[in-house]
């Protein structure tokens, strides 16, 4: 990503409403396949792929099912972003992970595939599959739809917005059962699909990443905290703006 979208991310990760709300859908996913009986216990690790400046790293080491977190970006902006704040972070390429084989419990990916750096995000999840043990979980979330592509794909390089069944294909194709799968941000599609076409005929540029006027700010994480209630309950739903998909290594 551009340098500015850094600094954006890491002054917005951690209070901003979509990110709030989108690492809970993440949690309640992940939670969901690491209860109890799971081979992921105290002592399991998660690499997270693509990390950025850090706020799903510290969450992510909050999970109790995880004992050792590490990420790795191939920006160094990211790379000493996470390290300023203490976490263990490597710089190294998403196609060519410097990790063994099978030498993860847990791996995720978030927004981080549909990058016009990633050229070919099959190469994308053969590393992360190569690396993830068998029984191990991955899960990845990437922007959906490409009628919603704006003004904020070309702040932040999109090569692609994906559907459902894409994502779930990958996961499949690199030898994961799907587990669970579902669009996000489906209850404030209707006012970001206004905003993206509007984009498109105003010619906006510019990245959606910022804070809201508060009242807006606190609505919207109400919306998404609601969605991620529902996913943890099974609820999968049908189009958004988001997609994650869950899979498991076959044993």
């Amino acid at each position: 990503m551009k340098p500015a979208e850094y600094r954006r991310m890491r002054d917005a990760e951690e209070t901003q409403w979509w990110y709030v709300g989108q690492r809970a859908i993440a949690r309640a996913l992940l939670e969901s396949a690491l209860g109890p009986g799971d081979p992921a216990t105290a002592a399991a690790r998660l690499l997270d792929t693509g990390c950025g400046t850090g706020g799903n790293l510290v969450h992510l080491a909050r999970l109790g099912a995880v004992g050792r977190v590490a990420g790795v970006d191939t920006a160094p902006q990211a790379v000493a972003a996470c390290r300023a704040r203490g976490l263990s972070v490597v710089r190294g390429s998403l196609l060519a992970l410097p990790f063994a084989d099978r030498s993860v419990d847990v791996v995720t990916s978030f927004d981080v595939i549909y990058h016009t750096w990633v050229p070919d995000d099959r190469v994308a999840m053969r590393e992360m599959s190569r690396v993830l043990r068998p029984g191990g979980v991955m899960l990845v979330r990437v922007p959906a739809l490409e009628i919603l592509r704006g003004a904020h794909d070309d702040a932040v390089d999109t090569r692609h917005r994906y559907t459902r069944g894409e994502i779930v294909g990958l996961l499949e194709e690199h030898g994961l059962e799907a587990v669970q799968s579902t669009y996000a941000n489906f209850f404030l599609l209707p006012p970001l699909l206004v905003r993206r076409t509007l984009d498109r005929v105003l010619g906006r540029e510019g990245s959606d990443v910022g804070f809201l006027p508060a009242p807006f700010e606190w609505l919207f994480r109400r919306v998404l905290l609601t969605e991620a209630a529902l996913v943890r309950r099974g609820v999968a739903f049908p189009v958004g703006a988001s997609v994650l998909a869950l899979g498991r290594k076959a044993v």
